[in-house]
């Protein structure tokens, strides 16, 4: 267990939530023939265009792209944590309201917030993820 982190059960004022998170997913999904449309009108990466170094979150257009395509695989070359935070947003989001309903245990963050290690472990994650992108020459 992570100190910081506390559970408990899921309770009726939680359902607005979950019907908040499943609106989204289905707005999302409902977006998914327009996806090469709107790719279209995304910036260039201000980032990118400055230091010439793909940013944190180059990538992830193409890897939506590459999803609303049915190709997950091209999605995780593109952008593997965009892939897998869309992938894990919409799982989340189909199953929080039977999820509230059945009364299953929701995560709660203490006072003072996750420890120094669990950051320091997100944030070595991070740089992993951006290191794979400046490699891959994203």
């Amino acid at each position: 267990m992570i100190s910081g982190l506390s559970w408990r059960r899921a309770e009726r004022t939680d359902r607005s939530l979950a019907l908040v998170l499943l609106a989204g997913a289905a707005g999302a999904a409902a977006l998914l023939p327009w996806v090469p449309l709107l790719a279209r009108l995304a910036p260039p990466c201000p980032f990118h265009a400055w230091t010439g170094l793909p940013c944190p979150g180059c990538g992830a257009t193409r890897a939506v792209l590459a999803l609303s395509a049915g190709d997950p695989a091209a999605a995780l070359a593109w952008n593997p944590l965009a892939t897998l935070g869309l992938a894990g947003g919409f799982l989340v989001a189909a199953l929080a309201v039977p999820w509230v309903e059945a009364r299953g245990p929701v995560p709660v963050l203490r006072e003072g917030g996750l420890p120094t290690w669990a950051r320091a472990l997100a944030a070595a994650g991070l740089a992993a993820h951006w290191g794979w992108l400046v490699v891959r020459g994203v």
